[in-house]
């Protein structure tokens, strides 16, 4: 999966052993993520469906747009032709993360801690 989305072996191996913690939130008329793991730290912030730039956690340079498609919170990042899009959900008490990119496709689910 993070192959198809450029990021090199090193920073893979990381991400496949690093258990993020996700907090998402509202602050007035912006949602917040913050994202905590052992790896790096980020926090996004902007307005349902309004582009802004983003410094994604393996240092691209993307622009990214959150918006809402039914009950599911939706992050899609577009970068030298290229897109990923995280779909957020909560299904049987845990928020179930997919993330789409090249077509390939991956599942994370979190517990609340």
């Amino acid at each position: 999966m993070l192959a198809s989305s450029g990021i090199n072996f090193a920073t893979r191996q990381v991400g496949n052993v690093t258990k993020p913690t996700v907090v998402i939130s509202k602050d007035g008329d912006k949602v917040v993520v913050k994202t905590f793991s052992t790896f790096r730290n980020t926090e996004l912030s902007s307005k349902l469906g309004e582009e802004f730039d983003e410094i994604t956690a393996d240092d691209r340079k993307v622009k990214s747009i959150f918006t809402m498609e039914g009950d599911k919170f939706v992050h899609v990042q577009k970068w030298d032709g290229k897109e990923s899009k995280f779909e957020r959900e909560i299904k049987d008490g845990k928020m179930v993360m997919t993330l789409t990119c090249q077509g390939v496709q991956a599942v994370r689910k979190y517990e609340k801690a």
